[in-house]
């Protein structure tokens, strides 16, 4: 079926197959031999460098049929690409389909009935962007250029999860296409069994088109940064844990530890200053917001940048994306937390101070409160009595930095991680973890998943993702 151009290091389509393709293919097809080629197969990550043989960008969902078709009829690896944001780079693959969603950016928002519809190419800004306008926001994540679908399918968590919990916990419904070129929709009424798998499940069952959301009242919130230096990172991360216990879950405070970028908005004399910082969001008055954080700046020593007030939600949402552009190299390792003992505040300063640059961090994702309220078996993921999502993320613009960062992050990973509980978040998982913890991240969930992919995917065709095997 394939011969190999050479010139281009990726195996080409058989021409007729290709030629009867894009014939009825009504979105873009983007071949090695194209110039466009190397920029179009280009992710987030930039330690993900892979050639596939053939993208298509779909215009509809008649063409994600299509290329599906074209996939399982080549025999050809598919990989779905959102917002290419993705760590381990499941959005490309090499010599295989590439199935860009990114043209199905139509959003539909319901003020009404307090939904939005959003299809699989958007990014969460975007997703921001149409329901702020309606004083609404769906719980997502913290960046705002990532995709929303493969975000969404993996959990998601952010500014609103303490109060609305993950993304999962407030979609609705999903349209997909299935290995075999079915067009269903998977709700809790209609294939209630997929449904289920896609709240957590990943890309295993199917492409995904678009998905129905609860959103909630969200305008103006008062956010921002305080940072301390990392000499009183521990007395911090001390304060830190009972505070989090006792705060409503309006608002939302994570931590970090990280260095400070150099550049705006940071004043130039912390630049490259090493400091466990606070991120915090709550969703009402700024003057409530400023008496809920009292006790931290009450209790704890004068933090050296304090930068909190009133802000637009897509504004907070898009805070870090200037920070992080695309083509860095990432090295990610993730657990969930039940606690965090002063033994294992004292492992994660020990591992910070070895951290091989200035971009490289890790941080705290609170996951309780409204996540909590949800059973362990109610949706695909599991761990529903983890207090905080930990990030372990190794960065930098520097290729060759590529094995530093992957020694720095697994170092820091096993020196923490007997501290953890023994699964992560699906999407911090890198692909040279993912098949000794995929069913280790489920739990009692796995054996159900694994029914229900091979109801739905019985051949594996959607193997790029964090594998469940039918």
């Amino acid at each position: 079926m394939f011969k190999h151009d050479k010139s281009h290091d990726a195996p080409a389509l058989e021409a007729k197959l290709l030629a009867t393709f894009s014939q009825s293919f009504r979105g873009d097809v983007i071949g090695p031999a194209e110039a466009r080629y190397e920029e179009a197969r280009k992710v987030h990550n930039g330690m993900i460098d892979k050639r596939p043989a053939l993208i298509v960008r779909p215009a509809d969902v008649r063409d994600v049929v299509r290329a599906v078709g074209l996939g399982r009829e080549a025999h050809l690896l598919i990989a779905i690409r959102g917002g290419a944001h993705n760590g381990p780079g499941f959005g490309t693959c090499d010599g295989g389909l590439v199935i860009d969603m990114s043209g199905l950016k139509d959003i539909q928002v319901d003020s009404a009935a307090g939904t939005v519809r959003a299809g699989a190419g958007c990014t969460q800004g975007e997703v921001d962007a149409a329901t702020h306008a309606f004083g609404l926001a769906v719980p997502a994540g913290i960046v705002a250029s990532t995709g929303i679908a493969g975000l969404t399918l993996g959990g998601g968590h952010g500014y609103l999860s303490r109060a609305h919990g993950l993304t999962i916990d407030n979609l609705l419904e999903a349209e997909l296409v299935l290995a075999d070129g079915r067009q269903v929709t998977a709700n809790k009424d209609e294939n209630a069994d997929l449904f289920w798998a896609l709240r957590g499940g990943g890309g295993n069952f199917g492409v995904v088109t678009s998905f129905l959301y609860r959103a909630h009242p969200v305008k103006t919130v008062y956010a921002g940064l305080i940072f301390w230096d990392i000499a009183h990172a521990k007395q911090v991360m001390q304060f830190y844990r009972g505070f989090l216990a006792q705060t409503p879950e309006t608002l939302f405070p994570f931590l970090g530890l990280k260095t400070v970028p150099s550049g705006p908005p940071f004043p130039e004399h912390l630049w490259g200053r090493r400091v466990c910082a606070i991120i915090a969001c709550f969703n009402g008055p700024a003057s409530e917001g400023e008496s809920l954080m009292r006790p931290l700046r009450e209790a704890l020593p004068e933090p050296i940048f304090d930068h909190m007030g009133d802000m637009p939600f897509p504004a907070l949402q898009g805070l870090f994306d200037p920070l992080f552009p695309k083509g860095l190299q990432w090295y990610w390792k993730g657990d969930f937390v039940k606690e965090l003992p002063d033994e294992a505040i004292d492992a994660h300063l020990a591992q910070m101070a070895k951290a091989p640059n200035d971009f490289s961090l890790v941080h705290f994702y609170p996951i309780d409160g409204a996540v909590h309220r949800v059973g362990a078996q109610d949706t695909a993921w599991s761990f529903r009595s983890a207090t905080w999502s930990m990030v372990i993320a190794a960065i930098d613009p520097d290729p060759a930095k590529a094995p530093a960062l992957k020694a720095w992050g697994r170092g820091y990973w096993e020196a923490v991680h007997p501290y953890n509980l023994s699964s992560g978040y699906l999407n911090f998982m890198m692909d040279d973890e993912a098949a000794g913890r995929v069913e280790a991240n489920y739990g009692p969930n796995f054996q159900r998943l694994r029914a229900v992919k091979k109801t739905y995917d019985p051949s594996n065709l959607f193997r790029v993702n964090q594998n469940i095997l039918p």
